[in-house]
């Protein structure tokens, strides 16, 4: 309920907005990419076939409920285009993906094999992200 004036001087450090999203994004009850398809995710990008994965990928965003799918393709043509100025922020793509992996797509219970789980959230951030316009 706080009205914030984004013209104030604090907001000009990108850090801080990205921060803020992030944080806004973690808080979330469920995250981006619900809890009852973290493991489809998962399995979908350690499919081999890379036209098979991008398939199930594709499948899966748009089985998404329409408030996740729809927040999703704004947010990720976001990133796009955070991606296309990498060589004046240094975020590339998998810079992007190591940001946001965890983030948008997580378990519901904290597990043991969480490091292994992290390789696989940011490859599924990296695949979308690469294949924007062919998902959305």
């Amino acid at each position: 309920d706080e009205q914030l004036d984004l013209d104030d001087g604090r907001w000009e450090d990108i850090h801080v907005v990205t921060g803020a999203l992030k944080l806004f994004l973690r808080e979330l009850p469920e995250p981006l990419v619900p809890f009852s398809h973290f493991d489809k995710f998962i399995a979908a990008i350690k499919i081999q076939d890379p036209s098979l994965r991008g398939r199930c990928i594709r499948d899966l965003v748009l089985s998404l409920p329409p408030a996740h799918h729809d927040t999703m393709k704004v947010l990720f043509r976001h990133l796009c285009r955070v991606v296309e100025h990498k060589e004046e922020n240094r975020m590339s793509v998998q810079s992007v993906a190591i940001v946001f992996g965890p983030t948008l797509l997580r378990p519901a219970s904290e597990e043991a094999s969480m490091a292994m789980h992290m390789v696989f959230q940011n490859q599924v951030v990296e695949h979308i992200l690469n294949h924007y316009g062919h998902i959305f």
